[in-house]
């Protein structure tokens, strides 16, 4: 466990306690914003998780509820998910849902047994067994158009930011002043020349 020297920081000359850095970050992950609350940085908390959950809800409703998801399947490597899943326990039902399917199924492909849980919230497409059965992915562009691209790129983006917003959690806040040097208060301010008139 970290010593609590680790754990504070000066910023401008105030110390905040960062308390417990990798369970932060780990809070951080789950829930955007957890991390510092449980830092007590009450703010920052709440502007991290109005801002990246409404970002990421926002697109998973442009999307129609169907870009969150897990797949590693020939024909659909979902690698947005990995970022996506930035965003925590939001994206948590993508995961089991892809880890059940690929437990229950035969590469993805529609198989009579398989339910997928929770209505098929985040559950991956099926893949047709024939050619000449139905692509969900394409069902999905046809019926949101430029709305599923829209709503993948924002869930990303929000899970993108996450990532930034655990870094904080984990490192503190930004400890440069924005003068870039700060001056010691005993120091006296030094008299400039006038330039000579002319």
């Amino acid at each position: 466990m970290a010593s609590e020297e680790n754990n504070t920081i000066a910023v401008d000359g105030e110390i905040v306690d960062l308390r417990n850095r990798p369970l932060a970050a780990l809070l951080a992950w789950l829930i955007p914003g957890a991390g510092h609350f449980y830092q007590g940085r009450q703010t920052k908390a709440f502007i991290f998780l109005v801002c990246i959950l409404s970002t990421w809800i926002l697109g998973f409703a442009l999307g129609g509820s169907h870009v969150v998801y897990s797949s590693w399947e020939p024909g659909d490597k979902r690698w947005h998910f990995y970022l996506q899943g930035g965003a925590g326990l939001v994206a948590l039902p993508a995961y089991l849902q892809g880890r059940r399917m690929n437990q229950e199924t035969d590469l993805g492909e529609t198989n009579s047994d398989y339910e997928p849980l929770w209505g098929g919230l985040m559950a991956p497409p099926f893949r047709p067994v024939m050619e000449s059965e139905a692509d969900e992915v394409a069902a999905w562009y046809a019926e949101h158009g430029a709305g599923y691209e829209m709503g993948t790129w924002y869930t990303v983006i929000a899970g993108l930011l996450n990532i930034l917003v655990i870094y904080d959690a984990y490192g503190g806040p930004l400890a440069v002043p924005i003068s870039g040097r700060k001056r010691d208060p005993e120091e006296e301010p030094q008299e400039t020349e006038e330039p000579a008139a002319s």
